[in-house]
């Protein structure tokens, strides 16, 4: 699925696509405000994807010390100092989307 339909999803789905991994699920979620249910897809996704996804989310909850552990995990860097939480959603849903 492509970005432009991923974000299309987001805006008017009730629930993530049946067929949409854990790590797009959990960003589904987080984009909807829903952070516990992102927390849960991305943590029961055992792939680099959500590793990353998972490192995010824990950028974005303020824990900066559990965020790195999922960036080692997701074999990533976390972040340049100033990347937004809103880049760096798009880079990753960019990426799982297999896009720029």
């Amino acid at each position: 699925m492509s970005f432009a339909k991923f974000q299309e999803s987001i805006a008017r789905d009730a629930a993530p696509a049946a067929d949409t991994g854990g790590a797009r699920q959990a960003l589904w979620h987080d984009a909807r405000g829903d952070w516990d249910a992102a927390h849960n897809a991305a943590q029961d996704d055992h792939s680099r994807e959500g590793s990353w996804v998972h490192a995010y989310l824990h950028r974005k909850e303020g824990d900066e010390g559990n965020a790195g552990y999922w960036y080692a995990r997701a074999g990533r860097r976390a972040p340049a100092s100033g990347t937004t939480l809103a880049a760096e959603w798009e880079q990753i849903a960019r990426a799982l989307s297999g896009e720029k």
